[in-house]
């Protein structure tokens, strides 16, 4: 516009509905500016579910009331397992490192438990009431804290404990015999 007074090219003026009047170009600019904010957030939110997806199955053992790392069995243990069970008949069922909450053992003649200290006691109980007297247990990484085991296997972390049923309840009834009588030598 000659005479002065008018804008620079490139520059127009629109009047808004609030009777202000904008530039177009910094509209423009707002424009852009919103896409990339969009842009960033979805790569930010894209990457926040990727990494929950792949940390949530190491996190969530730690969240549990006994902690179950995953820690794969060595090829001597497999070894000393597989020596443990070569004469045994029956379904095996192998718990990895579970706690035997959901399995119903009784109708297993051999398991296979890779346990940590904390949990043992509970499934020593558990397994004690639902295994039939002809079932064997296998433990890696560490025994049980009240059944003496009927074979022994490898050394250190390799060490595989094999226990029979019909072992470690005889183990009990001598306890309570034992606890009986005793009872009665008191009184």
């Amino acid at each position: 516009m000659e005479g002065g007074g008018g804008t620079a090219p490139g520059t127009l003026k629109e009047e808004s509905q609030s009777g202000y009047v904008l530039p177009t170009s910094l509209e423009a600019n707002g424009l852009k500016k919103s896409s990339w904010g969009f842009l960033i957030t979805g790569v930010v939110g894209g990457t926040l579910v990727a990494v929950y997806a792949v940390a949530t199955p190491f996190i969530t053992p730690a969240l549990r009331k006994i902690c179950l790392p995953f820690v794969p069995a060595t090829t001597k243990q497999i070894e000393n397992v597989v020596k443990m069970l070569r004469s045994r008949r029956g379904p095996l069922v192998d718990i990895g490192s579970g706690d035997g909450r959901i399995v119903t053992f009784s109708q297993y003649s051999n398991v296979v438990i890779f346990g940590v200290p904390q949990m043992m006691p509970q499934l020593e109980k558990k397994l004690e009431l639902e295994l039939e007297v002809d079932a064997r247990v296998i433990a890696c990484r560490f025994p049980f804290p009240h059944w003496t085991p009927d074979q022994v296997t490898g050394e250190g972390t390799d060490t595989v404990w094999a226990y029979d049923v019909s072992s470690f309840r005889g183990q009990e009834k001598r306890r309570c015999i034992s606890r009986r009588s005793l009872k009665r030598n008191i009184y």
